[in-house]
């Protein structure tokens, strides 16, 4: 059995069907529900340096990484806030 990917996002992991879902998901969620890109790529670069980050699951909160970051209303699970 493959060793869980720490620090990697979902879009950095082998393709599965329930992968490539989440993804279009992710895609799909409309431009005024989303932070700007910008912000989305800050957001998730934080949450890579994060040892807290294992296959693209916050350890803290235990939601995909990728998603909470796109979500203006949303923050850093972890204590200390990252974001």
């Amino acid at each position: 059995m493959a060793q869980p990917c720490k620090k990697c996002l979902l879009a950095e992991l082998a393709a599965t069907d329930f992968t490539e879902h989440l993804l279009a998901y992710i895609r799909s969620v409309p431009e005024e529900s989303r932070v700007d890109e910008a912000t989305y790529q800050r957001r998730l670069a934080q949450c890579r340096a994060c040892g807290s980050l294992v296959s693209g699951i916050c350890t803290q909160c235990g939601c995909f990484a990728e998603l909470r970051a796109l979500r203006p209303e949303q923050r850093c699970a972890a204590p200390e806030r990252k974001w």
